[in-house]
């Protein structure tokens, strides 16, 4: 400590005064005389500032105080519900029956169906003196042996008249000329197919199921699930016009309307094949073949055939007045004369 104090004494001191730090060296006080570069090598390690042990020992009380618990000394009971069902069977001055349905019998005439009930008795003394000397298989089975006489007896009976005629569905898979595209709901040759029909007094339901800018390739491939879906007695095809647009082979167009005229029959449904036939710019041959891939199919077959949906639309002498601006579409004044094309073919198949 003295040899501290005797470095701190060589150290000159000036007027602005003086401070002293832990390592007993003298400093200037004033900020500009500071000497920032370490005068001596860094400390290593603390000073000890106290020679006594650190203890530490653990406490002696838990906050908050925890308390303790007892068991429960009171009983109490708790009242459950009686059982709705089963219940034993009790004596008794009377008798009871229940009667429950078994199984299901069906006769193949006029598709009837009986229920077979199974009775459960319970009687005592008193019901064998009122005259139950049967038990309870005996009295099932005569049950089942009348039901048995009866159904018999209805087989040599002829059938009743069936049931009033389900009215008639129309289906019509079709492009964009059945699908109304650039006209207003409601204007085109399908929705006016409705107001015939209810003007024709002609109780027939029509479900449009056409898509713009389908092909026969789409329409097969949707066909089964619409048959299925709204089981249809009709089914108008009028696809094929997107297939010579886009340069199909005739060949795959004629298979796919095949296989859905054969579909729409296997269903049930009677068939109509619209025919359509493009512009003479695709060549006399493409042409002539287009147009006569429809009367092949419809004769292969079975179906009734419309030739030309756009016949008096296509061909007519103002027939650019006929279409949309595209050049491609029928307008809304060309739809009464397609459903025009289109009546004569349909209205026989529904008688």
């Amino acid at each position: 400590m003295s040899r501290a104090i005797d470095r701190a004494s060589l150290r000159p001191c000036n007027s602005s005064g003086s401070i002293t730090f832990s390592s007993a060296v003298r400093l200037a006080s004033n900020w500009k005389l500071w000497n920032t570069k370490p005068t001596r090598s860094a400390r290593t390690a603390a000073r000890a500032s106290s020679s006594s042990l650190k203890m530490s020992m653990p406490s002696r009380r838990t906050v908050p105080r925890v308390g303790t618990s007892s068991p429960a000394t009171i009983e109490s009971n708790v009242l459950l519900p009686e059982p709705e069902a089963p219940t034993m069977a009790t004596d008794s001055r009377s008798r009871s029956e229940k009667c429950m349905s078994w199984r299901m019998v069906s006769t193949p005439v006029e598709s009837l169906t009986c229920l077979v009930m199974c009775s459960t008795s319970m009687r005592d003394d008193d019901g064998m003196k009122d005259g139950w000397k049967f038990g309870t298989r005996r009295t099932w089975l005569t049950h089942c042996s009348l039901i048995a006489l009866a159904t018999l007896a209805g087989l040599g009976t002829p059938a009743r008249a069936a049931g009033p005629k389900a009215a008639p569905v129309i289906l019509v898979v079709g492009d964009s000329l059945s699908a109304e595209y650039g006209l207003a709901r409601g204007s085109g040759w399908v929705a006016l197919l409705e107001e015939r029909l209810a003007r024709e007094k002609v109780a027939a339901t029509v479900v449009n199921a056409s898509v713009s800018g389908d092909t026969t390739s789409g329409g097969r491939s949707r066909l089964p699930a619409l048959l299925a879906q709204h089981k249809p007695s009709h089914v108008i095809l009028e696809l094929g016009g997107n297939d010579a647009l886009r340069g199909l082979p005739l060949s795959s167009t004629q298979a796919n309307l095949a296989a859905m005229a054969r579909a729409a029959k296997a269903a049930g449904a009677r068939v109509l094949v619209v025919g359509m036939q493009v512009p003479p710019n695709y060549g006399r041959q493409y042409s002539e073949e287009f147009a006569a891939l429809f009367v092949k199919v419809a004769r292969s077959e079975g179906a009734a055939l419309v030739p030309f949906l756009l016949k008096g639309v296509a061909d007519a002498p103002d027939a650019v007045a006929m279409f949309q601006p595209d050049r491609i579409h029928p307008s809304a004044a060309a739809h009464p004369l397609m459903l025009d094309n289109v009546w004569p073919k349909l209205r026989p198949l529904l008688r």
